[in-house]
Parts: C-alpha cells; structure tokens; sequence
C-alpha cells in the first residue's frame, strides 16, 4: 500500500486500511484463552492494544516502567471492561537487571504466555549512556527486547506446545531501519558519542529489530516450533514516541497493523 492508501485509508488486500481501528480488525475473535505481555502498554499503541485484546477477553500484563501510569492504565481499562483481566509489573526495557527482574516475576505467576509485544521504545534522543554502558536507543528498542523475547522464549514455546495454539511475537519496527549509518549497524562504535546521530542511531535499532525477527524467525521453522514473529511498521501515529522530535502531524491515523498480525 503506498502513501495514497496510507492517507486516505483505502483498504488493502487484508480488508483493512490506515483508518482500521484495532476493535475492526479483532471483530468476533475470542482471546480468552490467551495471555499477553504488551510493554510499553500505558500509552499509544501499546495502550490501545491492551484495551481491545482485554476488551476480546485476552489476560493482559501491561509490563511498564511507570507504575502510576501503568495504574492508571489498569484502571482505564476496567472502567471500559470491569471483567478484564490485565495487570501489571514493572520494566525497564533499558536496563538488563530489570529486564531479568521482570521475567522472574512474571514467570513466577505459573501463567502461560501466547503473545509477547515488544512495543516500548524511545526515538531521536540526545546521546546517553544506560546504567549498563549502551547507548540508550540501541538498549531501549533492541537490546532489551532481544533478551526479554530470548528469556521468554521457552515459556512460550511450552504454552504453544502443550495448548496446541500458534504463539505470536510481534516486535515495532519501523521504515525508519532504512535511515541508518552506512555500515548499517556501527558494531564497533554503537557506544561512541563521535559521529553520533540521534536519527541515524534510532534507524540502527529499528534494523536490529528486523534481523532479530528475520533469524528468530528462521530457527524457529527450523526447530519446528509453533511460534511465529514478525516486524511490524505501524504506519504514522502521533504517541509519546514523538517527545524528542519536532516532527508534527496534523493529520494522522492509528494502524491496526500490530493487532492484524495477532488474529487467530
């Protein structure tokens, strides 16, 4: 679909369009015989696609690193639908300790896990270095989901094992992984503040998002398990991502891309 379609919503060939909302594309599915963990699930899509997979009866872990907002979240979503199971643990998608910190808890609660959406991210930031030496995009939007997804994996693979039910990794990515360094990825200087560039390093960590799902994927076919991942573009949606960018929208939509990957 190119841009004309983007803007004007036309549907495409899944019946869908840029003016879907996740309630259309979710219409008659039953999801509650499923759990989800969604981080960055307190605002934009992350929220949205909380509430309607709650909404379709989905067990729903908002994994967040603000428990306020994360709260609040909660309570929005039982004010829409007080028979909605969601609940939440803390994360920190940029830091190892508390990625590890939320497995352990998460797999403490003896739940299965059918959906991982690794969704928190950050763009365009100023240079920084995390508690654990890495530069804050490139942990933010690939690190901790790549070891969030691998910490995970097992869980899943034993839910989609003994349940019979296909499992789904969905990691945002975005067009932006074609706007990288001209090596692509800058292996050997990811945490040099020199030649840093706050587009080009969001770029770098958006095409790791992509070979992640790309090799992820291929082990899994190989292995014969019945999980499938995918990279999602989400199309342009004004959300929190933008808080670093003076890029502004005046018109906009919200994709149903995430939740069309999930239909079962």
């Amino acid at each position: 679909m190119g841009i004309y379609g983007v803007m004007t919503g036309k549907k495409g060939k899944s019946g869908f369009g840029s003016a879907s909302t996740a309630e259309d594309v979710t219409q008659a599915i039953d999801a509650s015989h499923l759990t989800a963990i969604i981080t960055g699930g307190t605002s934009g899509i992350g929220l949205e696609a909380a509430r309607v997979l709650a909404m379709r009866g989905a067990h729903v872990i908002i994994a967040a690193r603000n428990p306020k907002a994360a709260n609040e979240s909660k309570e929005m979503i039982l004010q829409m639908n007080p028979n909605a199971r969601v609940d939440y643990l803390q994360i920190d998608v940029s830091s190892i300790k508390s990625v590890r910190s939320f497995v352990d808890q998460f797999l403490a609660l003896n739940v299965p896990l059918n959906i991982l959406i690794n969704n928190a991210g950050v763009m365009f930031c100023p240079f920084k270095l995390t508690e654990d030496g890495i530069e804050s995009q490139f942990a933010t939007n690939h690190i901790g989901h790549f070891l969030l997804t691998n910490l995970l994996l097992d869980k899943m693979k034993s839910t989609a094992r003994e349940s019979g039910v296909q499992g789904r990794i969905v990691n945002l990515s975005s067009i932006a992984h074609t706007y990288t360094y001209s090596e692509g990825i800058k292996f050997q200087g990811i945490n040099d503040p020199a030649g840093y560039s706050e587009r080009r390093a969001y770029g770098q960590s958006k095409l790791s998002n992509l070979l992640h799902s790309n090799a992820l994927s291929r082990r899994l076919q190989e292995e014969g398990v019945n999980i499938t991942i995918n990279s999602v573009h989400p199309g342009l949606v004004t959300t929190n991502l933008f808080r670093y960018s003076g890029f502004s929208m005046s018109t906009y939509t919200n994709s149903p891309m995430v939740i069309q990957t999930l239909k079962f």
